[in-house]
């Protein structure tokens, strides 16, 4: 059903669910595969966090010039807001993991129907069918 990532890989390294004829729409298997992505991912970006402390407490010096001293600054400010987008979608992850358990996963949370198999394996913390999504992206633009 899924290959496990190997280090380095992407956890988007799994093959595709290959749906049966008749099959429900989230059955047990369709849910193991989900959570098994989500769960590879979440690792992944774990990873990310322990390497990002680890090359910050190694990398962190007090260099004597200004300009070396800001491009230091620099770089660890831009890691940490990336990890912190990264602590975000780790919430996520675990959001989707939460809707796995209570069987609500795979369902529009505006609508109600179902999100669908690829457009999860592309983006397994979406919580929106495609038209949902659509009509919300069109809102924010003429929000502002």
């Amino acid at each position: 059903m899924i290959d496990n990532p190997k280090a380095g890989m992407s956890p988007f390294s799994f093959k595709p669910y290959v749906e049966q004829e008749g099959e429900e729409y989230m059955n047990e298997a369709q849910l193991k595969h989900f959570e098994t992505i989500l769960n590879n991912w979440k690792v992944e970006l774990m990873k990310e966090v322990d390497r990002t402390v680890h090359h910050m407490q190694d990398d962190a010096a007090n260099f004597p010039d200004p300009n070396d001293r800001a491009t230091q600054e620099s770089e660890f400010s831009l890691e940490l807001r990336a990890r912190d987008r990264e602590r975000k979608l780790i919430k996520k992850i675990d959001e989707a993991l939460k809707e796995i358990e209570s069987g609500s996963y795979g369902f529009c949370e505006s609508c109600g129907i179902e999100i669908g198999i690829r457009r999860l394996e592309a983006r397994p913390t979406a919580t929106l069918c495609i038209d949902c999504k659509t009509l919300d992206e069109i809102r924010e633009k003429q929000m502002g």
